[in-house]
């Protein structure tokens, strides 16, 4: 599946609200739906309801071999797009050490997250998920950036988390960090079980997406497919 990213968009663009959230126009699935953009992540949302929910299958990581791929782009319109679909959908920001998913849903206050919930055993993980955020679509945010990311995703709260968001929603989608910089996307799609591995046109190298892909399997996670990334 190949889609392009676009590339003169403000990320702070708030051309879209729903009252708590702006919306980037880097989420095209909202902001230019007649795109071929869109038309190749509503492809990608058919084959997964027809094909990946319809086996039984709620969870998915979106990874990427390394830095600048579109991994967050992929993650944050799929999960519109499901979630237009009426699929119950969570969106997920794993990259604890560079978050980007506030890029695309924009909030004027710093939103706590993962992190808080990892870093502490007071917080329920109900309250710092972000219900309905359009309908069908909840989000956890990424939360304070941290380099003890790899101590945190360890935790078996962390395993406990991902259980319970596959029990709870339709579909769980996971926007995970790029994996050249540390071991914590082996460690996520691991718990998540199944991936989707994200390369980008004239900047990703194929000796880096096989060697993603086969330490992903040796962890016995589910590499379903690729995505192609073509930026203009």
């Amino acid at each position: 599946m190949i889609y392009e990213q676009p590339t003169s968009a403000d990320p702070k663009s708030t051309a879209a609200k729903n009252g708590r959230f702006g919306f980037s126009e880097k989420l095209v699935v909202l902001h230019d739906p007649h795109s071929l953009e869109v038309e190749s992540i509503a492809s990608l949302r058919n084959q997964l309801v027809g094909k990946h929910l319809q086996d039984g299958k709620r969870s998915l990581a979106i990874c990427g071999a390394t830095a600048g791929v579109g991994v967050t782009f992929v993650a944050s319109n799929l999960a519109v797009a499901m979630a237009q679909a009426g699929v119950h959908t969570l969106l997920l920001d794993c990259n604890l050490r560079e978050p980007s998913l506030d890029e695309y849903f924009l909030s004027e206050e710093p939103m706590r997250g993962l992190s808080d919930y990892l870093a502490s055993d007071q917080d329920s993980e109900l309250a710092l998920i972000n219900p309905d955020v359009i309908p069908n679509l909840s989000i956890m945010f990424s939360g304070s950036p941290t380099e003890q990311a790899q101590r945190l995703l360890s935790k078996t709260r962390f395993q406990t988390l991902i259980e319970n968001c596959v029990r709870s929603f339709d579909l769980t989608i996971v926007d995970c960090p790029p994996a050249s910089s540390s071991a914590d996307t082996r460690r996520i799609a691991a718990l998540v079980r199944h991936a989707l591995v994200i390369a980008r046109k004239d900047h990703s190298y194929l000796s880096d997406m096989r060697r993603l892909i086969t330490d992903l399997q040796t962890d016995r996670a589910n590499v379903i497919g690729s995505f192609l990334n073509v930026v203009d």
